[in-house]
């Protein structure tokens, strides 16, 4: 497993990618790739750990070595998924932000992004969501890739709450990773409140959220220091 293989740390590298003609995928890719599209509904649904060779088998009508066939453990299947799953979210999430102006249009793009996301979510199943919590306490090259994408992907959006700093959109000073904690746990709630509460107001109160945590923000910014007046006169001299 390699951090590096990320589409967090290589969007450049894959947008030169996407520029060359396309190869045909093989039988055996499209196989591969059909799999973990049926997995990734599956662990949507039943987590991570739900996610069993037998019950993907038989979702896919093979058998589990020809599952096997493909992935040499369960490890490595769930390994995938999440691969898939942070590819998707980087396609939906990131990416279109980024085609807005540096500052806060394109902080406010990607969040928007990322709440539409979550809405959805919250009827199907967040893999990031529910992987934390199976696996905050579970040590493995599983909880290794998740606690990597969630990381990578907080690190894009410390840049653009940065770049929003540097454009003059927010405040100098502002403290990054504090609004990064708070932008986090709007997300969070906004998952809560949709999937187990049911509440039809929960994509709202996000947007609202939002736009109170940029303003108090904008309203605490320190004033530039006056400049100290004095009462000492300058003497001209004529030579």
């Amino acid at each position: 497993m390699t951090m590096a293989s990320s589409p967090f740390a290589a969007i450049e590298s894959s947008a030169l990618a996407r520029r060359r003609p396309p190869r045909a995928p093989r039988k055996g890719e499209q196989t591969r790739a059909a799999i973990v599209e049926t997995a990734l509904e599956l662990a949507a649904r039943d987590g991570l750990e739900g996610l069993t060779i037998g019950a993907l088998a038989e979702r896919m009508r093979m058998s589990k070595s020809g599952v096997f066939a493909h992935f040499g453990s369960r490890e490595d299947l769930q390994i995938a998924v999440l691969k898939a799953y942070e590819r998707r979210f980087v396609d939906e999430v990131l990416l279109p932000g980024l085609k807005e102006r540096r500052g806060l249009p394109r902080l406010r793009a990607i969040f928007e992004r990322w709440i539409d996301r979550t809405a959805i979510e919250a009827a199907r199943g967040c893999i990031w969501i529910s992987g934390a919590t199976e696996y905050d306490d579970r040590p493995g090259a599983v909880r290794e890739e998740l606690v990597a994408m969630v990381r990578s992907w907080q690190r894009e959006l410390s840049r653009a709450i940065q770049q929003a700093v540097e454009t003059g959109d927010l405040p100098v000073g502002l403290d990054v990773q504090e609004l990064l904690f708070q932008l986090y746990g709007v997300i969070l709630v906004l998952h809560h409140d949709g999937r187990l509460l049911g509440s039809p107001d929960a994509v709202v109160r996000a947007r609202r959220s939002f736009d109170r945590l940029v303003d108090s923000y904008r309203q605490t910014a320190r004033p530039a220091p006056a400049k100290k007046r004095t009462n000492v006169r300058t003497v001209k001299t004529g030579r």
